[in-house]
């Protein structure tokens, strides 16, 4: 491996001066700069970019872990917020726990050794354990709409309990009266404000019943399985209103529906979704869903993260909440 010792035969030059041309190249003459140029192009030198944070103290990479890359949600949170990082000259690391805790917590001591500029968190399966070391080690560590309220860390989140009531209570006014929820963990906290907002809606109004079907996942595939379990069902224990914990599986269940039995949506099946992604709009059925504005999420957690990092005393703790919006469309819209 080529090292700055090698650069600095070749150009003829101290190691310092070759430092200092990486470092602040302002301050080197030109003819040197030249020299020093060339000669990293010649022999390939890289610069070990970790090692030196590592020297520095300090980090331009911000981590964005992701409960689950196979929702798009997440993936137009994840560009706002590189591009917002891009405005901060960070750059933008992103991995996911796929509903891990043991995973997560190994991605979060990787980037607690990294000392990483910061940690967004959207999974809602952090343990106590890896929180604690973000926050003993004071990591600038921001919740994205997947935790509870919190003392320590500043978040951004969405009233997810407010979107599902809203959710629920279009379709009671569609007239459905046999609503299923579809979501996956209930100790995700995010999926479990949607069944507390649902259970909400349906507790205000004698005579509707909800029904709880878990998931291991919120993919459209998981969506297709539990659509097919419910056309296994006798027709008078179908569901007249489905409320899915998110889009993709809202999707699943329609398609598997629209391609598995005579039933029409939203006619005979109402169907809500959460999150609003572009699919939603341009489905077959176009999707009732609720709205997450992803943009202002992606942004505000940077700027959270970046108001942390530049206090110099203790770490300020502020918290965003963001309103939900009811979107209705072909899938729920009876009346």
């Amino acid at each position: 491996m080529v090292s700055i010792r090698d650069v600095a035969q070749r150009a003829d030059v101290s190691i310092g001066t070759v430092s200092k041309f990486l470092n602040t190249p302002q301050r080197v003459a030109p003819d040197t700069k030249k020299r020093i140029g060339k000669a990293i192009r010649d022999l390939g030198y890289v610069r070990n970019e970790a090692a030196r944070q590592l020297r520095a103290g300090e980090s331009r990479t911000l981590a964005f872990v992701a409960l689950e890359l196979n929702n798009p949600f997440f993936g137009d949170v994840a560009d706002a917020m590189e591009r917002r990082a891009a405005q901060n000259g960070l750059f933008l690391f992103i991995v996911s726990s796929n509903g891990d805790p043991e995973r997560e917590g190994q991605y979060i001591e990787m980037f607690v050794q990294q000392r990483v500029f910061g940690v967004i968190l959207a999974s809602g399966m952090t343990r106590e354990r890896e929180l604690e070391l973000l926050f003993t080690r004071r990591i600038p560590t921001v919740l994205v709409d997947a935790y509870g309220a919190s003392s320590r860390f500043s978040s951004t989140s969405v009233d997810d309990f407010l979107g599902a009531e809203r959710a629920v209570l279009h379709l009671i006014e569609q007239g459905c009266r046999s609503i299923a929820f579809i979501g996956g963990e209930v100790q995700i906290h995010q999926i479990s404000e949607r069944l507390r907002g649902a259970r909400a809606a349906v507790d205000a109004h004698p005579g509707v019943q909800l029904e709880v079907i878990p998931t291991v996942e919120r993919s459209v595939h998981a969506g297709l399985d539990v659509g097919e379990q419910l056309l296994g069902r006798a027709r008078k224990n179908w569901p007249d209103g489905i409320f899915a914990a998110n889009d993709s599986l809202a999707m699943g269940v329609m398609q598997a529906i629209s391609s598995g039995s005579d039933l029409r949506i939203p006619e005979d099946i109402a169907v809500v979704g959460y999150d609003d992604i572009d699919f939603a709009s341009s489905a077959a059925v176009p999707l009732s869903t609720v709205r997450r504005p992803r943009e202002v999420f992606g942004r505000s957690a940077v700027d959270l993260v970046r108001d942390q990092a530049d206090s110099k005393e203790a770490l300020p703790v502020r918290s965003i909440v963001i309103q939900p919006e009811l979107i209705v469309r072909a899938s729920s819209k009876r009346r």
